[in-house]
């Protein structure tokens, strides 16, 4: 989905900046049991007497309720049907080789979709180590210094790939980041040679990862990603990168024999 830079107006832009207040505020609550109002002001960094606001508005839609009769906070029901109705068909036909792919090689694998000038996590499965590299649905992350973004980038036609140069700025997440476009279109010469992409611990210290590329049902650009703490990551490497070939060859084509099946008859 392409995201389309626009000029709020002041009103406007107090609203956007409302939902995303909001959002942090469910964000914050996630995964918690009950959270009050003074520590959740505390966490997304905002007044109390503001997060009260939101929270009021949040609680008439039934997107948080009390947690007990303290008052305690979390997540409210509303939002469960919402997430229900959500639904990623690439995600679906993938998840039986994601999860395959996470018991051959005990690490998490993720699975991530193209959104405008990011990619955001829509399934993972979770590794069997102890020290394992873990992340959350829904979290975003850069295109340049990510090993699925980078993926992402190497399958782009260059209308397209044109488009995205003008419109991120190619940021530091750690020492290793990659700051030029020069320098990111040589990897990304290679990587179209191999399927295969690789995050040398550019986004976080201490996190390596591997990645590679797939079109889904209706031509949309996912990429499928095993990160890996750095500490395993070099004698893993090749391993890692061979098994998730195979997995992106597998997936490939179930979406490819699902493109025929779906196609009119002639």
């Amino acid at each position: 989905m392409e995201r389309l830079k626009t000029k709020f107006k002041p009103r406007e832009r107090n609203g956007v900046q409302v939902i995303a207040r909001a959002a942090d505020i469910l964000r914050a609550l996630e995964g918690s049991n009950g959270m009050s109002l003074g520590r959740l002001a505390e966490k997304v960094g905002l007044p109390k007497s503001t997060v009260q606001r939101i929270i009021a508005a949040l609680d008439l839609e039934n997107f948080v309720v009390s947690a007990s009769p303290g008052g305690r906070l979390r997540l409210g029901p509303a939002l469960v049907r919402i997430a229900h109705s959500i639904r990623f068909p690439i995600a679906e036909s993938a998840r039986p080789y994601l999860r395959k792919l996470s018991e051959k090689t005990g690490e998490t694998v993720d699975l991530a979709l193209l959104d405008g000038n990011k990619a955001v996590f829509v399934d993972q499965i979770p590794g069997s180590q102890r020290l394992r590299a873990v992340s959350a649905v829904g979290v975003s992350f850069p295109l340049h210094c990510t090993a699925n973004g980078k993926a992402m980038l190497a399958v782009m036609d260059a209308r397209e790939l044109g488009r995205i140069k003008k419109r991120i700025r190619l940021s530091a997440s750690t020492v290793n980041s990659i700051r030029s476009w020069a320098q990111l279109e040589e990897e990304l010469i290679a990587i179209r040679q191999t399927g295969i992409a690789y995050d040398r611990e550019e986004h976080s210290i201490g996190i390596s990862a591997v990645g590679t590329a797939i079109i889904g049902f209706e031509g949309e650009i996912a990429a499928i990603t095993i990160p890996t703490p750095t500490v395993r990551f070099a004698e893993k490497e090749s391993e890692l990168a061979e098994a998730l070939q195979l997995c992106r060859n597998e997936i490939a084509e179930i979406l490819c024999s699902h493109r025929k099946k779906s196609r009119p008859a002639v």
